[in-house]
C-alpha cells in the first residue's frame, strides 16, 4: 500500500481584543501555555522601561529603522500612540504560520483591521467583553496598578472600544475565567480544523479515493 500524502496545518493570526480590565491579559497568558501558540512581539520606538527585555516584551528600535520597515512593507500593521510608534514585523509571523504555529496578537480594533486587510485568510479575531460595567470598574481597581484618574480614563475609553465588537469573528463574555478560557480554546480548536488551513488535504483525499 502506497504511503498517503501528509496533511500539515497552516497556522493562524489569533487576535484578542478587549477594553482594559476585561481579562485579555490573563487569557493571553493561559493561551500561551499551548506549545503551538507564540506571542507576536512588536517593534516600538519608545524607550525601554525598567524590567523590560529586548526581544521578549518588545523589539526596541529607533525611528529611522521603523520608517524603513514601514516603507519596505516589513510591517503587517502599525500605529502611532502619542509620540511613539508600534508595529508587527511581518517575517516572524509568516515563518510561524508556514510552520503550523499560531501567533497571538494583543492589538486593538484598528490593528485588527490592518491585519485582516493584509492577510484576510489567516486572521481569526475574538473580542472579550466584561459581564457588566460595575464589574469592569471593580477589576480595574483590584489590579491596583492605576490611579483614579487613569481608571476613569480607561472606563471612558471602554465604550468606544466596545463599539467595535461586531467587527470580530467571535465575542466572549468573561463572566467566569475557567469558562471563558475553555470557550477561547474551543475557538482555536475549531479554527485549526478549517479545511483551508489543512495543507495537502486535497492530495490526501484523492489518495484515499484511489485506494477504494
Amino acid at each position: 500500500m502506497a504511503r498517503l500524502p501528509t496533511v500539515d496545518r497552516r497556522g493562524m493570526m489569533f487576535v484578542l481584543s478587549s477594553p482594559s480590565g476585561a481579562g485579555k491579559s490573563t487569557l493571553s497568558r493561559m493561551l500561551l501555555a499551548d506549545p503551538k501558540v507564540d506571542l507576536s512581539i512588536s517593534v516600538t520606538t519608545r524607550a525601554q522601561r525598567p524590567g523590560e527585555e529586548n526581544g521578549r516584551h518588545y523589539h526596541f528600535i529607533d525611528k529611522a529603522r521603523f520608517d524603513a520597515m514601514a516603507r519596505n512593507d516589513e510591517l503587517l500593521e502599525w500605529a502611532q500612540v502619542f509620540d511613539h510608534f508600534y508595529g508587527t514585523p511581518r517575517q516572524p509571523v509568516e515563518q510561524a504560520l508556514a510552520s503550523g504555529r499560531d501567533m497571538l496578537f494583543d492589538v486593538d480594533w484598528q490593528g485588527t483591521q490592518q491585519l485582516r486587510k493584509r492577510a484576510p485568510a489567516d486572521v481569526v479575531s475574538a473580542f472579550v467583553l466584561p459581564p457588566s460595567t460595575p464589574e469592569l470598574e471593580r477589576r480595574l481597581h483590584t489590579r491596583a496598578q492605576d490611579s483614579e484618574a487613569v481608571i476613569r480614563n480607561r472606563m471612558a475609553r471602554a465604550s468606544a472600544e466596545m463599539s467595535h465588537w461586531h467587527e470580530y469573528d467571535y465575542v466572549v463574555i468573561n463572566s467566569n475565567l475557567d469558562q471563558t478560557i475553555a470557550e477561547v480554546r474551543a475557538i482555536l480548536a475549531a479554527e485549526r480544523l478549517k479545511r483551508e488551513r489543512q495543507v495537502g488535504l486535497s492530495e490526501f483525499v484523492r489518495s484515499l479515493q484511489t485506494e477504494l
